[in-house]
């Protein structure tokens, strides 16, 4: 076989150095891409088009081997890059060679606020699905947080619109240094999981384009994706993934994407909408009654067979076909056909350290009366950690992002790592919520089996918590159904399994307790008052225990800030609170542009923690904040700063927030929206000054009559928070 690749190379080379006139322009990369991509269609026959426009197995699409045009190669997730799946099945390949290094779910990416973290996420995570040879990366995922019951939240990147579009830029620019394209999604309006594949969504043209578009516009023009995946609601009764508006007039002609369009796995519904409305690969999809079990049933696909007999039989023309493939002869020659992208690496300890700095950092400390954190030697020598939290393993579960990892540290052992000889741990299990470890074909191998009544359960971890200095109680959310997980949205906002009533005893046993919520999404707590520490903890990925314990025992001082409010109780949020969610076959966004702090706000309710809000283990002190103009003209950028101040005795980071309000418009605006922020890095005594510049695009809304961006002269003010709720000051400006 060795000799054969070899007398094959040798050919080749010879072929090249002496004929290089007959070598094809789209073989030739010091040529412009358009030349090439047409060079390369000029001599495709329409099967071989055809075939590059539908799926060949789970998770890859044809190239054309006559041309030398290799195959496309999907994975998932956002998260980490997915185990190996049998050719025309769901289960598990089997590899020994497939363990990746899971890091932070989006959520906690995006509470980190910090641009370079998402760099360095979407690098890493490059490599891994560089290493594996895939092109494609089915991700990140930018759907705005509009219910904390979206089963999927988790994958998501928070509330903003502005937010989300910052950091979203840099993770793709470092993915896609590798060579690999990133696949934002779900484009556009996938905001539930119930009947996710049916439901009509009704939202005005204000929402779409102020709230649930710009993640996506900046991950186009700012970002460069090469890729967009549909949703696969519907969107003016026409499904996402053959959508005429989102992806002929928006993707297309409004943003001038020339990337790919892949359907979601199984979101293509109709041969003809798939073949005008700008969708180009299709996955997943069983066609004419076809049962999850079949082999083979690639040609079968609504973009297969139909969309070729269609042309031949002169119903359809080949334009829009030719127009596919050239989008898939961009991914190509970006990707595979690039001889100049790296190698890659996988499942390295470089990883694993990358995968911790960004999880450390992306930890919220949401409450610490009295400062009963950091843990002390000198008064929390016996620590008493409890909750199932503590022990299970998060990598796996949650529908597509479910990995199979190369190892994963439980914050049990992380806080067991940290406390060495110095501290003794305990630990009680509290309460039996999941006991399973198999999801979507990936097997944990912990077996949490636990035949103790409730009652029993529930008296160790009193005694436990007795007899400690201390109680660390590690609960909140997993990624089972109807939890954080694809397919099924959370039933309600309380938490699983009892544990608000555990909660409450436990804090009446010990005084000293610090509750950890392992989550992507809010949760209610009822108990609040009770509990002096509180922390958000996120899905952290491999270096999740870890993690955890460097910021409980103070080795990272917390910077991470919420990037959803959390709401006191389920009808404080806007969804809820006008019924708007989830839809059946049709729902409504009835709150429009308020969604989360903004209805808070508009509302006056105060949220149990703030979009925006983290604390320190140090503090800081804003001052001087001031324009650098009174008035400012449409093509004008205004200079807004402020000096911030660690008053501490620690080294720490705050995130500096610029908050927009429009005092004079003409129609409903937010009190105040997000337009800036800057995370800093301040020694001990230390003080920067942090400079935001404001264009008119950030003093603008949507007028849907006009259908077109509008700054409306008159005036506005210039907010600087510590969140939404903690602000510091603000200067008034007038825009001519």
């Amino acid at each position: 076989m060795i000799r054969k690749i070899t007398l094959a190379c040798l050919f080749l080379l010879a072929f090249n150095a002496n004929a290089q006139q007959a070598l094809p322009i789209y073989l030739d990369d010091t040529k412009p891409m358009e030349e090439r991509v047409e060079d390369a269609l000029s001599k495709m026959t329409t099967k071989e088009k055809i075939a590059m426009i539908h799926a060949q197995s789970k998770f890859s699409s044809p190239g054309v081997p006559r041309l030398g045009i290799p195959e496309n190669w999907m994975t998932d997730g956002p998260h980490g890059i997915r185990p190996e799946v049998l050719w025309d099945e769901w289960e598990q390949a089997s590899w020994t060679n497939d363990s990746c290094i899971a890091f932070p779910a989006l959520t906690a990416l995006s509470a980190t606020w910090n641009r370079d973290m998402a760099l360095l996420y979407g690098k890493n995570l490059g490599e891994e699905a560089r290493y594996r040879n895939k092109n494609v990366l089915l991700g990140p995922g930018v759907n705005i947080y509009r219910s904390p019951l979206n089963g999927r939240n988790f994958e998501y990147m928070g509330e903003d619109p502005f937010l989300a579009g910052e950091m979203v830029v840099p993770y793709i620019k470092g993915v896609q240094s590798n060579g690999v394209a990133t696949c934002v999604k779900h484009f556009a309006l996938n905001n539930q999981e119930t009947n996710r594949h049916g439901v009509n969504v009704i939202v005005d043209d204000r929402a779409l384009y102020e709230i649930y578009l710009p993640a996506f516009k900046a991950a186009v023009q700012e970002g460069g994706t090469w890729a967009i995946m549909g949703a696969y609601n519907k969107y003016k009764g026409q499904q996402a993934c053959h959508n005429s508006y989102l992806l002929q007039d928006i993707l297309r002609d409004e943003w001038e994407f020339d990337g790919v369009v892949v359907a979601d796995w199984g979101g293509v519904h109709d041969t003809k909408e798939a073949i005008y409305n700008g969708l180009d690969i299709e996955f997943g999809t069983w066609t004419d009654g076809l049962t999850w079990g079949r082999s083979n049933a690639y040609d079968n696909y609504y973009m297969a067979a139909p969309y070729l007999e269609l042309i031949e039989s002169g119903e359809v023309g080949t334009k829009e076909l030719d127009d596919k493939v050239r989008n898939i002869l961009r991914l190509s020659f970006r990707t595979t056909m690039d001889r100049n992208r790296p190698f890659g690496s996988f499942g390295t300890d470089a990883h694993a350290k990358a995968s911790r700095i960004i999880a450390e950092e992306s930890i919220v400390l949401l409450k610490n009366k009295n400062s009963l954190l950091p843990l002390d030697i000198k008064k929390h020598k016996k620590i008493a950690v409890i909750g199932e939290n503590a022990v299970k393993m998060m990598t796996v579960g949650g529908g597509s992002s479910s990995l199979k990892v190369r190892y994963e540290v439980s914050p049990l052992d992380g806080i067991k790592n940290r406390a060495g000889n110095d501290f003794e741990v305990v630990y009680a299990r509290g309460y039996v919520g999941d006991a399973s470890g198999d999801y979507n074909g990936v097997v944990s191998g912990q077996n949490l089996k636990d035949d103790r009544s409730e009652a029993e359960l529930r008296e160790e971890a009193l005694r436990v918590a007795k007899e400690a200095d201390i109680v660390v109680f590690v609960g909140g959310l997993n990624k089972s159904d109807f939890q954080d997980s694809e397919g099924n949205d959370r039933k309600e906002l309380e938490l699983p399994y009892g544990q608000n009533e555990l909660i409450r005893d436990l804090a009446k046993a010990n005084s000293k307790f610090v509750y950890v919520n392992i989550s992507g999404n809010a949760v209610a707590m009822p108990w609040e008052k009770e509990v002096p520490a509180i922390v958000q903890g996120w899905f952290l990925g491999t270096e999740a225990g870890n993690a955890i314990a460097s910021v409980l025992f103070g080795d990272v001082n917390p910077s991470g800030k919420l990037t959803f409010t959390f709401p006191v109780q389920l009808k404080d949020n806007a969804a809820h609170a006008l019924n708007a969610f989830p839809g059946d076959d049709e729902v409504t966004y009835k709150e429009s542009i308020f969604v989360g702090y903004r209805w808070h706000e508009k509302q006056n309710i105060k949220p149990l923690f703030p979009f925006g809000h983290g604390l320190s283990y140090t503090t800081f002190k804003y001052s001087d904040i001031k324009a650098d103009k009174a008035t400012v003209s449409q093509d004008e950028t205004l200079r807004v700063s402020v000096k911030v101040k660690n008053t501490g005795k620690r080294d720490g980071a705050e995130v500096v927030q610029l908050y927009i309000s429009d005092t004079e418009s003409s129609l409903p605006r937010p009190i105040k929206e997000l337009k800036g922020f800057e995370k800093i890095y301040l020694k001990a005594g230390e003080e920067k000054t942090v400079t935001f510049s404001i264009a008119k695009e950030d003093l603008s809304y949507f007028d849907d009559k006009k259908h077109q961006w509008v700054a409306e002269p008159g005036s506005f003010k210039a907010i600087i928070g510590a969140s939404s709720q903690d602000i510091k000051g603000d200067v008034r400006f007038t825009l001519k």
